[in-house]
């Protein structure tokens, strides 16, 4: 299956929609009278698509066995055809557009074996996915124009040229996948004065400043006490949502030093300098943490 641990849970909904359509107005008239002779179709379609959703992982290889925490099914009779809307939602790691459209399908399957005896030409047509939201698809970069960011290496070693940039080239990576343009990139030694005077400087002309490195316990580590000054307002929730992330996959995540402000109308964050580190906080964070934009220009909260 694919892998998945890199992604963070959100609200899952899916939308599926599934057509059954048959022959005779005598039998849209036994289903809605409950004169099926095996049974009430509806309800005994509704059940066999409740069962199905829960076990869709079962049926489909690549699926991920995932909570199914609501489902909802709905018909709608428009003259010979009778549409299946099929309702899921959880919170969860990846989607539930296959798990919607199984049940549907299932529902509609169960309808025709049910029918058949009475009608010997019924189909079944248009099973599709209608809606679906959540997951990082739902919080891509809507601005007008690209967010500009500038990306700092903190490290004595890399800067001086004992070692290689891993984590910076990683943060750049990740920020053009969401859609950020990397105006600026630059390896800077483990310096306070240094540090501060490329935050002033570069939060003149960037929304995004990101610092990979310092965040540690060495007497090296001093990239959060080099922000904590400047920072006009400190945002716990970003510092919070990396630290929980990175410990669900790293026990020694409690102790980096995450820092995470805003300078003006910049964005400043101060990540790990380790490879996987700089990679989980980035994969914790965006791209929903740039929703923050809209709420510096004052718009709410359900802005996208």
């Amino acid at each position: 299956m694919v892998d998945i641990t890199h992604k963070i849970s959100t609200l899952r909904t899916a939308t599926a929609k599934a057509t059954v359509i048959v022959s005779l107005q005598a039998t849209i008239d036994a289903v809605v009278n409950n004169l099926v002779p095996k049974g009430n179709v509806l309800e005994m379609a509704k059940t066999a698509g409740l069962f199905a959703v829960k076990n869709t992982h079962l049926s489909i290889p690549d699926c991920h066995p995932i909570p199914i925490e609501f489902t909802s099914v709905e018909y709608e009779i428009n003259e010979l055809s009778i549409d299946i809307i099929f309702n899921v939602k959880t919170v969860y790691k990846t989607g539930v557009e296959v798990e919607a459209m199984h049940g549907a399908s299932i529902v509609a399957l169960t309808m025709y074996d049910m029918l058949k005896p009475i009608d010997k030409n019924i189909e079944i047509s248009t099973i599709k996915l209608i809606s679906k939201e959540g997951g990082k698809s739902s919080f891509k970069n809507r601005f007008p124009s690209a967010i500009k960011a500038a990306v700092f290496v903190c490290s004595d070693s890399i800067f001086a040229g004992d070692k290689q940039d891993r984590s910076g080239k990683i943060i750049v990576e990740k920020l053009e996948i969401s859609g950020v343009e990397t105006t600026h990139y630059e390896i800077i030694p483990d310096e306070i004065d240094v540090i501060q005077e490329r935050t002033k400087a570069f939060a003149k002309e960037n929304q995004l400043i990101i610092f990979t490195g310092g965040t540690g316990l060495s007497p090296r580590d001093v990239t959060p006490q080099a922000l904590e000054p400047l920072l006009e307002t400190r945002i716990p929730g970003i510092e919070e949502a990396i630290r929980s992330y990175g410990q669900q996959r790293m026990p020694y995540s409690m102790l980096s030093r995450t820092v995470a402000g805003t300078l003006g109308n910049t964005l400043v964050l101060a990540l790990p300098g380790s490879t996987n580190g700089a990679k989980e906080s980035m994969d914790a964070i965006f791209p929903h943490v740039l929703h923050v934009f809209h709420i510096l220009k004052g718009k709410n909260h359900d802005t996208k």
